[in-house]
This record gives structure tokens, C-alpha cells and sequence, in this order.
């Protein structure tokens, strides 16, 4: 099974490339393997994917997503995707059924030694504006485990990639940039710190910017 998920996890990166022609810009931190919570925007099941793809091999594989365990347990296909291609943190979004507490989870995984990435949306964005309003899961992480740098990351252009509805995926670059790391600071609010957490998100450059 190791096998065979080292073998998927190579084909989903060359052709997530070959698709996207993705780039990473890192913009006030460098790609050093360093225990790092990567907060990004959410526009499509593939987001981690992409991200993920455009780490370096070292950091990439102590890196673990963040997501729905409704979506990646769906399926024997996705569930060997979601748990043994990316070893992801699955988390019940279903305060009913929820067993176990999904900061927990997250915290145990940085105790483990892994790097997360997360989307602070909660959901993907199919509206106008250019983020959802932050659920406050990243506030809780971040006052769990201070002492772990949280990386703004905008993904761009994988919307049009994949559009909602299509499944035959449209040639596009995409570019995943990296902004300056940030922490919870001393007797910071909720609201002040995803407020903060959300500006710098929004701050980094996109591809639209880059090209005007």
C-alpha cells in the first residue's frame, strides 16, 4: 500500500504541473523545512493538491491537509487518496456525529512533527468576494500551539481550472503564493487575530495584480 500511494502521490504532482503549470512565489519566507500551519483560500477540492505540489519533496512530506472527512471517506478511491496518498487530517463537520474534537486532531498532528494545511473559510468559495468570512478554528490552533508560524497562502486561477460543474479540467497557470508568517499575539482577541490572519491573506500579490 506504501507503494502505491508514493506511486499516486507522484502522479497527482506531475499532473497537477502539467495542468496548471504551477509556480510557487514565496514572498517574505523562505521554503526551509520548518514546522509551519499554512492558511489558504478555498475555492476547489483540488486547493491542497496544488499547494501541496509546489513544496519542496522534503517539506511536502511532512505536510498534511486538512479536510472534510465526509468528502475523502466518500469513496475507496478518494479514501486511499485523503488517507494514505496525503495522510490528511480528516475532520467530522458534523457537530452531531463529531467524535472526536478537530483542534485536538490538528494540535496532535503538529505534536507529531507534521505541518498542516488548512482553509479558515470552513467551506469552498463560490461567491463574488474574494474570501468568506474566517470560521475561528485557526484562532484555536493558534492559541493551542503558539509557538508554530501560521503562513498566509493565496491560490490563484485553479477556480478556472476547474470550474463548478466540468470535470474535464481547463489549462491554466496557476500560481500559489506564499506570504510572511504570523502568530497569535500576547492577549490578542479572537476577532483582532483573524482579522489580521484575513488582511494578510488578502494582502498577497494575485495573478491579475501581477499582470496589470
Amino acid at each position: 500500500m506504501a507503494i502505491m500511494a508514493r506511486v499516486a502521490a507522484g502522479a497527482i504532482t506531475l499532473f497537477a504541473r502539467f495542468i496548471t503549470a504551477v509556480r510557487a512565489v514565496w514572498e517574505g519566507i523562505e521554503p526551509i523545512p520548518r514546522q509551519r500551519i499554512y492558511f489558504a483560500n478555498h475555492v476547489s477540492h483540488g486547493d491542497f493538491i496544488l499547494l501541496w505540489t509546489v513544496l519542496p519533496a522534503r517539506m511536502r512530506r511532512q505536510t498534511r491537509p486538512v479536510a472534510g472527512a465526509d468528502y475523502w471517506l466518500k469513496s475507496p478511491i478518494r479514501r486511499f487518496i485523503g488517507r494514505d496518498v496525503f495522510n490528511a487530517v480528516l475532520i467530522d463537520r458534523n457537530r452531531d456525529t463529531r467524535i472526536d474534537d478537530p483542534i485536538e486532531q490538528m494540535a496532535d498532528a503538529l505534536d507529531g512533527g507534521a505541518s498542516l494545511i488548512v482553509f479558515p473559510e470552513g467551506t469552498r468559495n463560490e461567491t463574488e468576494a474574494p474570501l468568506l468570512p474566517f470560521k475561528s478554528g485557526i484562532f484555536h490552533l493558534a492559541t493551542a500551539r503558539p509557538a508554530v508560524d501560521l503562513v498566509p497562502v493565496w491560490i490563484d486561477n485553479l477556480n478556472r481550472v476547474m470550474p463548478k460543474g466540468e470535470i474535464v479540467p481547463v489549462p491554466l497557470i496557476c500560481t500559489v503564493t506564499f506570504g510572511a508568517p504570523l502568530r497569535l499575539e500576547a492577549d490578542e482577541t479572537k476577532d483582532a487575530f483573524l482579522a489580521r490572519a484575513r488582511d494578510a491573506l488578502l494582502s498577497l500579490p494575485k495573478a491579475e495584480e501581477g499582470n496589470a
